[in-house]
């Protein structure tokens, strides 16, 4: 029992990938952080749960039903669930959080998509994945699926900030025991989702997305419209879509105004998988770390991402073709010319790897 707390702050696999694990060292010995770990364990020993816990995705594991409900953000599940291209051979239904379902509707890997216990057939499964050991995760195991096997993507690691889509791949490698190489693997991690064509909408042939607006004040940039006069200023055939939710649509209006003739203005107007679908159509994507830009990784788009606070390498991987900009207090401290420096240099990328378009 108290040898697996080293389990909340070490990778369970042998492969590095970008953490903090080093900086969370000085909470290890944090009394509270070990009662939690021993309040999870406890609930998974006494509820006899444990004896259920596999270490690995043996080749009887044919039907499985994920349980990905611990972190409910969307970007947080799109890189969580990014690794389930590993699982093609097998029958994968997930149950994850309402508000994230229609992301994974019709997707190639999920046959079917609950957000309850409610409809789920006990009978189907061989195993369960966990996305974590959280008393939530296993009181919902408990309801849905009590003696079924488990793993866990996530077990008892808590804590230290990682990237996710490589931790995602790196643990289903170790599960399902394929040993991909580390170049094989981050040719492969990516995240990945469908999208869904707006009816009547007509888009320029060849445009950037922006991505404005943002739920965090330190990760939302507000002085996109000197951006946008820079590079239409130097660019005089380019052409931008905005795009974004409901909380950008007043800056999205303000950037539209000022450039009424080369800026559409989608924000708000459309769903996120109809955003997906403007932004797989896009040459570039700029905008801030946030659920678009892991859209834009999923269709393996060029982006100008910035970041603040969280280090580029823990959201993106060397498969992706970004030129990023961080700055450790505010995305706002990050310089206009900085952005539009990195805009020139991801056109080069547009005309080296994709020089047909």
């Amino acid at each position: 029992m108290f040898k697996r707390y080293q389990e909340t702050y070490k990778l369970p696999f042998n492969s590095s990938i970008p953490n903090y694990c080093n900086k969370y060292e000085s909470k290890i010995n944090n009394p509270s952080r070990f009662f939690k770990y021993l309040k999870r364990y406890l609930y998974l020993y006494l509820n006899q749960q444990i004896k259920y816990e596999k270490k690995f995705i043996s080749s009887d594991h044919k039907r499985i039903l994920w349980i990905n409900k611990s972190a409910p953000s969307l970007g947080d599940s799109l890189m969580d669930l990014s690794s389930r291209v590993l699982l093609q051979d097998r029958e994968i239904d997930l149950l994850t959080d309402k508000k994230n379902k229609h992301i994974y509707t019709d997707d190639p890997i999920f046959n079917e998509v609950y957000t309850s216990a409610e409809g789920i057939d006990k009978k189907k499964y061989d195993l369960v994945i966990l996305d974590s050991y959280s008393s939530r995760t296993i009181k919902l195991k408990m309801r849905v699926l009590p003696f079924h096997e488990f793993v866990s993507i996530y077990g008892f690691f808590n804590g230290p900030e990682i990237n996710r889509i490589l931790f995602s791949f790196h643990r289903v490698n170790f599960l399902l025991r394929l040993n991909l190489s580390h170049m094989k693997i981050n040719s492969l991690a990516f995240p990945s989702m469908n999208f869904s064509k707006p009816k009547n909408l007509k888009l320029p042939q060849k445009f950037i997305t922006l991505a404005v607006g943002g739920e965090w004040e330190y990760r939302t940039f507000k002085n996109w419209e000197e951006v946008v006069k820079k590079l239409l200023n130097k660019y005089d055939q380019l052409l931008i879509c905005l795009v974004g939710s409901k909380n950008g649509i007043d800056h999205a209006l303000k950037i539209h105004e000022f450039f009424p003739n080369r800026v559409l203005n989608f924000v708000g107007k459309y769903s996120f998988k109809e955003t997906a679908f403007i932004i797989s159509q896009s040459k570039v994507f700029l905008g801030c770390d946030g659920g678009l830009l892991h859209v834009a990784n999923s269709f393996r788009k060029i982006t100008i991402p910035l970041f603040s606070r969280v280090e580029p390498e823990l959201r993106m991987t060397e498969g992706m073709i970004s030129f990023p900009i961080y700055d450790s207090l505010d995305v706002n401290n990050i310089k206009i010319d900085s952005i539009v420096y990195n805009f020139e240099e991801a056109l080069k990328a547009v005309d080296k790897y994709h020089p047909a378009e």
